[in-house]
């Protein structure tokens, strides 16, 4: 290049463009939110209680779901003991219409405990719901069988599944807010994926229970006594839980909003609940098209599949509980990726990636199990397992990230509870009525596709919340130097920008 046509290195002194000031750059969403609060409203991390608060709620969701989990895992056998003058198959759809009709009443619970979770706060409420969940699980190991009590017996059992269901529609909506509110914005989804570990470690639990007494005891011991030590187990363990819960404090969030609500009501009257909900009409849909993949996925994987290879595909009870305790085992450092892949790239590209996974891999993963032994078999249900855990690591993140912290409990409550209630807790039913209504024994991949189509929906339809403060909260650190440069960095943007401080 000839000196004439080389490109100066600077503009002359005096030219309008170096006089031009270079125009900032418009603060990010991240930055203005921050900024927008005081020095003393964002939250810095104590990771002592976050320690507490994620420990807990995973160790006592291990317990709720242990609970819940032991009903799905000896199905087979509760079918027999209660159901025992019908075939093996009606046998099956009548104990798991047994395990459906608990979830007619989640909604109720939600209902109850998520506006009392916005009152009086998260942590009372937890402690509630683990007592009555291990109430009612203890109750199912004493009542008698039907050759002893006849058809009080299934009326017994179906009360004490009622007294579970109810208890659960106040566990999960508040146990994930209770982490989502305690972690800091840019780890919320690894945190949160310790909520759906618990879950795993509770099935884990429950099926390795199962599997043991499956193993050590002969049939007839099993329909005699056996079938209910794990239901006994859930006493103490729901007095494990019980002691954690209660030693732990309430959420930063909770009681900002809570000191919130008590300026505004000294001169205002309360709101209505419904009034409170309005608002969130979007934000419900999407939850309950969200936690629709969830659950269809979850429950599909994890209590149906067991006995559809014992009661459809004839593989040996043991067999097939072990196949699934391992599955399990596998896919919990998995969950814990997903979480914190989450935080890395977003939760819609990972929820997405799961729904369209399911869609083109249901198929192949079922005629892998329909093999009924070995390789293919662990593998068409690990490959429905590692779908499984992009949901399962992103959840507990994702839904509380889609209401305010006023009514965060609540909306997730009911969202969740309505959607489980239709979709999630039927799935056994429904799969196991399809496959003897039509005798396809692929109708569960069908299924499941339906579903993954109707959650990347709900996916698309999400907004992005990776990263970003909860609604209605202010921004949630994990140090003070962060929060120094969060508020640095915001202040100066919105300066620059020639913008005020404005409080959302």
């Amino acid at each position: 290049m000839s000196p004439s046509t080389r490109r100066p290195s600077a503009e002359p002194a005096g030219s309008a463009r170096a006089a031009q000031p270079r125009p900032p750059r418009p603060p990010r969403p991240y930055e203005a939110r921050a900024a927008a609060f005081a020095d003393d409203e964002v939250t810095v991390v104590d990771r002592v209680l976050l320690r507490r608060a994620v420990g807990a709620m995973a160790i006592g969701n291990a317990m709720e779901w242990f609970d819940f989990g032991v009903y799905s895992y000896i199905a087979v056998t509760l079918g027999e003991v209660f159901f025992p003058s019908t075939a093996g198959s009606v046998q099956l759809i009548a104990t798991f219409g047994t395990f459906a009709a608990a979830f007619l009443v989640r909604p109720l619970g939600g209902m109850v405990f998520g506006p009392l979770g916005d009152r009086i706060g998260r942590q009372r409420v937890l402690a509630m719901t683990m007592i009555l969940m291990a109430l009612g699980t203890f109750a199912i190991g004493l009542i008698p069988g039907y050759r002893s009590i006849g058809i009080l017996a299934p009326v017994l059992l179906l009360a004490a599944r009622l007294v579970q269901g109810f208890s659960t529609g106040g566990e999960y909506g508040g146990a994930a807010t209770f982490i989502a509110e305690f972690a800091a914005d840019r780890h919320r989804g690894f945190m949160g994926s310790f909520l759906e570990f618990g879950t795993l470690a509770g099935y884990l639990l429950g099926a390795g229970t199962v599997t043991a007494l499956t193993a050590a005891l002969s049939p007839a011991q099993m329909l005699d006594w056996g079938w209910r030590v794990p239901f006994f187990i859930a006493g103490p363990l729901g007095l494990i839980g019980l002691y954690i819960r209660t030693r732990l404090e309430e959420t930063p969030a909770f009681r900002k909003e809570a000191e919130r609500r008590e300026r505004f009501e000294r001169s205002h009257a309360r709101p209505s609940f419904v009034a409170l909900l309005a608002g969130q009409r979007r934000a419900l849909l999407v939850c309950i098209g969200l936690v629709l993949i969830f659950n269809v996925t979850d429950y599909m994987v994890l209590a149906y599949l067991p006995n559809y290879l014992s009661a459809t595909l004839h593989v040996a009870q043991a067999s097939s509980l072990l196949v699934v305790l391992l599955v399990m085992l596998a896919m919990m450092p998995l969950t814990l990726a997903a979480g914190r892949l989450s935080d890395r790239v977003g939760r819609r590209p990972v929820l997405l990636a799961g729904c369209l996974g399911l869609i083109v891999l249901a198929v192949p993963a079922l005629l892998l199990i329909r093999c009924g032994h070995g390789v293919p078999l662990f593998a068409g249900m690990m490959l429905l397992g590692v779908l499984l855990c992009c949901f399962c690591g992103v959840m507990p993140s994702a839904l509380p990230a889609l209401f305010p912290t006023s009514v965060r409990y609540s909306a997730l409550a009911i969202g969740f509870n309505v959607s489980v209630s239709l979709f999630g807790g039927t799935t056994p039913l429904v799969a196991a009525w399809l496959v003897g209504a039509t005798g396809n024994l692929m109708m569960p991949a069908y299924y499941l596709m339906g579903a993954a189509a109707l959650g990347a929906v709900a996916v698309l339809a999400a907004r992005e919340s990776a990263g970003r403060p909860l609604p209605g909260s202010a921004p949630c650190v994990a140090t003070r130097a962060e929060a120094q440069r969060l508020r640095r960095a915001g202040a100066g943007r919105l300066a620059q920008a020639g913008l005020t401080t404005i409080r959302k």
